[in-house]
């Protein structure tokens, strides 16, 4: 079985419920279908109500249209799920933005910086904040946090408050693993490398040379597909994790431990 391969994954999630923010497209998609195929029930969550319905109706789940920096919105998510369902087990806090407006900080605006801040690191706090009670109450959970390669590295090309941010739900999802590790609830900061999803590709299309000076640096040759992103976050929701706590998940091709790549 390869690492994209769906058809033949193990049943690791059956009964469980798993929200996903930013169910519509890219890696949370991916997670979404990696979830449900394991037989977890899925809420999708997203702000893009065609995006998300469609997640939803594939993937037999509910879809919530939530804005993620919203505390009202995200806590009404979780209730949802929890009505629903009838649990909280898994949480993939996954929704973020990487805005053209988000470059170094010579160039990089106070509005920008802080709309990058609210969707990428205070959603993160949000959700959290709203999928530990139910988690608490029950004993047992996963959370799994969206941070990056880059909130372990610094970047040349920098994206400054992207990385400000990825670096923010890392140390976060350190302190909530754990503050809560006692508490049967394990806390896990996933930090991909760069994937192949439509946000890459929009950076492919509107700065190559920006691109390549990325991809150059993958040991493996390559970006990642969702799909093996989502095969992470399956095994981080699952009890073949149950001793991976407060941990910097890196799942990058080996960018975070080259130093030079192979020719």
């Amino acid at each position: 079985m390869t690492a994209t391969d769906t058809t033949a994954v193990c049943r690791r999630l059956v009964g469980r419920t798993a929200v996903v923010t930013g169910a519509g497209s890219g890696i949370g998609l991916a997670a979404a279908r990696r979830l449900a195929s394991e037989g977890a029930h899925v809420v999708c969550a997203d702000i893009d109500d065609t995006s998300g319905k469609a997640a939803a109706e594939e993937t037999g789940g509910r879809y919530v249209r939530a804005d993620v920096t919203d505390a009202d919105q995200v806590e009404a998510l979780f209730a949802r799920a929890h009505e629903t369902y009838g649990s909280v087990d898994i949480a993939f806090n996954n929704a973020g933005i990487s805005p053209p407006d988000d470059d170094s900080i010579l160039e990089t605006g106070l509005d920008a910086w802080k709309r990058v801040q609210e969707v990428n690191l205070t959603s993160v706090y949000l959700c959290c904040k709203a999928a530990l009670p139910y988690m608490r109450a029950q004993g047992k959970g996963s959370i799994i946090n969206t941070a990056s390669f880059v909130a372990v590295m610094g970047a040349a090309t920098s994206q400054i408050s992207y990385t400000a941010s990825k670096g923010g739900v890392l140390a976060m999802s350190r302190e909530l693993g754990v503050q809560f590790a006692r508490e049967g609830i394990r806390v896990n900061a996933l930090c991909p490398g760069p994937v192949n999803t439509p946000l890459l590709k929009e950076l492919f299309a509107k700065d190559p040379e920006r691109a390549q000076r990325r991809l150059v640096h993958v040991p493996a040759g390559r970006f990642a597909e969702a799909e093996e992103i989502a095969a992470a976050v399956a095994f981080l929701a699952s009890d073949d994790a149950s001793f991976v706590n407060a941990a910097e998940f890196l799942v990058d091709g080996g960018i975070a431990g080259a130093y030079v790549t192979p020719l």
